[in-house]
């Protein structure tokens, strides 16, 4: 499951959330169909969205290597679809994430989704929490990343 976030800022600086969620491939399935099917669902939130940015987290190293691994896998597919999209890619580790949304960069997942949802005025946290993950991801580059004038 990869969680994803659209944010956008209004012209008086104010941040709004636009779409989010989380991308679940077919369990069972070979991995080259499940990183295909990221690819497409990616380049299909490009197309209808059109952002300037695609913010993604860094790979961390982690204790379980397996977990790692298809972050990795992940990863690429997203990164692969920005290219194709010619859209700008930001890497952030997490610990940046969590301190730009946060305020803390070991901040727990419950506290980052609340965060998500103070400073974006939700009426609830982006659930479940790989979505809000995506939302803090594009939070993040929208208060620390570069934006045309």
């Amino acid at each position: 499951m990869t969680g994803y976030g659209v944010v956008a800022r209004a012209a008086g600086g104010a941040v709004r959330l636009i779409e989010c969620g989380v991308i679940r491939t077919s369990a069972g399935e070979p991995l080259a169909q499940r990183i295909r099917e990221i690819y497409d669902a990616i380049r299909a939130l490009i197309d209808r969205h059109r952002p300037y940015a695609v913010s993604v987290e860094d790979v961390f190293q982690g204790k379980n290597v397996k977990s790692a691994l298809k972050l990795g896998h992940a990863r690429g597919a997203i990164l692969l679809a920005a290219e194709h999209g010619d859209v700008l890619i930001a890497e952030y580790a997490p610990r940046q994430i969590k301190k730009a949304v946060v305020g803390n960069g070991n901040a727990t997942k419950e506290q980052v989704g609340f965060m998500v949802q103070q400073q974006l005025k939700l009426k609830e946290a982006p659930s479940p929490h790989d979505a809000a993950d995506g939302v803090a991801a594009a939070l993040c580059h929208s208060l620390m990343g570069s934006f045309p004038a």
